[in-house]
């Protein structure tokens, strides 16, 4: 059966990456034992196919670029998918470079119409939503109020 689950785990592993608990996760929904999924994931990250901190980054860069989430939203998303603290915050470290400049943009991409309190309101809730923190929302809010 050890094969049986290995095969099954590189079949979804090919379809999507996943991180350490989701893939434990979602073999014994297939009614792999503990055991079996316990061999499988140590053999899939002994050769590299399995890495919480490749997840990690990926996982972040794309919510940053793509979806345009800020931080907070992604260390959440992150822990809710069993990756670690550290894990999270290199991955954080390495795509947060640029999250003041990835909120200004989102507020230009959306339109957001800061010529009055409740504009700056709104777009106030909208970053908060994404997941980027208020002081740095309220930053780039004053930056475009300038620019």
């Amino acid at each position: 059966m050890a094969a049986e689950a290995q095969a099954l785990a590189l079949k979804v592993l090919a379809r999507k990456e996943r991180s350490v608990a989701e893939l434990a996760e979602w073999l014994r929904g297939q009614g792999v034992a503990d055991d079996e999924v316990e061999a499988v994931v140590e053999q899939l990250i002994s050769i590299g196919t399995l890495d919480d901190a490749r997840f990690a980054f990926r996982f972040a860069e794309d919510k940053c670029e793509l979806a345009g989430w800020g931080s907070e939203r992604i260390r959440a998303a992150l822990s809710e998918r069993g990756i670690g603290a550290e894990d999270i915050e290199t991955a954080l470290a390495d795509t947060q470079g640029s999250e003041l400049e990835r909120a200004e943009r989102l507020l230009d991409e959306r339109g957001a119409d800061l010529s009055d309190d409740g504009g700056r309101a709104r777009a106030l809730s909208m970053l908060a939503r994404r997941g980027y923190p208020l002081e740095l929302a309220y930053e780039a809010i004053g930056r475009r109020c300038k620019g």
